[in-house]
């Protein structure tokens, strides 16, 4: 007769079987579950190291090209960390400021060697002689670093001397050329005229005559020397306060006879302003009745010519037009040229030395000009005081 506590339910046992089963089914399912997502985590990560692996390459190779390339670059590169040290140098550094190696202080090195010209170039007494140097900053925040550009300037100013050098003696040839031409004329008309006065049977009156055309003609020749001389030289100018009404006032009234001779009208109206600027009142003067007689010059009988003033903070701005023929856009462009002139009696040096006067007087002069329209002349010149406040 069996015990009663080895029985065991034949139910029982099922049921824990059935349960085994269940619980070996979920094992294996999860098990194919888990093989699966490893294989498709191990091919997910073979492309991504493939990808890695052709980025490092793709790096590496743009690593060896920018290598290649900062030895090769003809302007000299130099890195300095945070305290200035210097940290790299390409090949064309190591020529140019030689003997400047990695680990030296740059400011040292720089205060050591070398001084800056009135260009802002750097004079550096390289191997190579005399060198000028330009040499440009970057800051890299996010690396700690400092970036410097070097570039050897030396062919260029030397070029550049060169060629403001062959300007000048263009310049020079071009002024004699038109200073030739300007004087010829009036200097045949004088031994014309002289030449005459040699003549025994010439009447008393005839002489008389030909003696002042003859010392016209010399006198001519006399204010183109001067006015040479004037724009090549120039001369010590007797800076002062300048009332501005005054000396625009004193143009027109001195002027306005011509002007009523050919009936030209003349619009300005003073600004009753006690505005001052600092200027040489007699070359003002001189200027103003330039631009005055080269719009009368230009204007038509029973024309009209505008004289304006205007201020601002700063500056005194002039306006001289006329209602002329106007001037050609080739021609406008030489107008202030020494000894350009689009008139036959005109010397061409009025309007460069305007522009000479105006300059140093700390201003500047500007035209513009419409066919068959007009010109305008356009003066600014600093004030003295404030206008707006006047």
């Amino acid at each position: 007769m069996a015990e009663p506590g080895n029985n065991i339910d034949p139910r029982e046992l099922e049921a824990a079987f059935s349960l085994f089963t269940e619980a070996s089914a979920q094992l294996t399912n999860a098990y194919a579950d888990l093989r699966q997502q490893v294989v498709s985590l191990t091919a997910q990560l073979e492309i991504a190291n493939g990808h890695l692996r052709r980025e490092l390459d793709e790096k590496a190779a743009l690593s060896r090209r920018l290598a290649i390339l900062m030895d090769r670059l003809p302007g000299g590169v130099v890195e300095l960390d945070a305290r200035g040290s210097v940290t790299m140098l390409n090949a064309a550094a190591r020529e140019l400021l030689a003997p400047l190696a990695e680990g030296q202080d740059w400011q040292v090195f720089r205060e050591a060697h070398g001084e800056l010209d009135d260009g802002g170039l750097w004079l550096y007494p390289s191997g190579r002689g005399l060198r000028r140097l330009r040499i440009d900053s970057t800051s890299v925040p996010e690396e700690a670093c400092q970036i410097l550009l070097v570039q050897d300037l030396t062919e260029t100013w030397a070029l550049e001397q060169s060629l403001a050098q062959h300007k000048r003696l263009a310049a020079m040839g071009e002024m004699a050329a038109g200073l030739a031409h300007q004087l010829r004329t009036p200097l045949a008309t004088a031994l014309l005229y002289a030449g005459h006065l040699a003549r025994p049977q010439l009447a008393d009156n005839d002489r008389r005559r030909f003696a002042d055309k003859a010392l016209a003609r010399l006198r001519h020749l006399e204010a183109l020397i001067q006015g040479m001389l004037h724009f090549v030289r120039g001369h010590a100018l007797a800076m002062a306060p300048v009332g501005l009404d005054e000396c625009l006032l004193e143009a027109v009234q001195t002027i306005e006879p011509q002007l009523e001779a050919r009936h030209i009208q003349i619009d300005f109206s003073p600004a009753n302003r006690a505005v001052q600027i600092l200027a040489d009142r007699k070359e003002l003067l001189g200027v103003m009745l330039n631009l005055l007689e080269n719009a009368m010059q230009a204007s038509d009988d029973y024309a009209c010519i505008v004289l304006s003033v205007s201020f601002d903070e700063c500056f005194a701005t002039m306006v001289v037009r006329d209602q002329g023929c106007g001037v050609a856009p080739e021609a406008l462009e030489r107008l202030f040229e020494p000894f350009y002139t689009t008139r036959k009696d005109g010397t061409g040096l009025g309007l460069a030395i305007v522009r000479s006067m105006i300059e140093g007087f700390g201003g500047d002069v500007s035209v513009r000009s419409v066919l068959g329209e007009g010109t305008e002349f356009t003066v600014r010149l600093p004030v003295l005081n404030d206008a707006s406040n006047v």
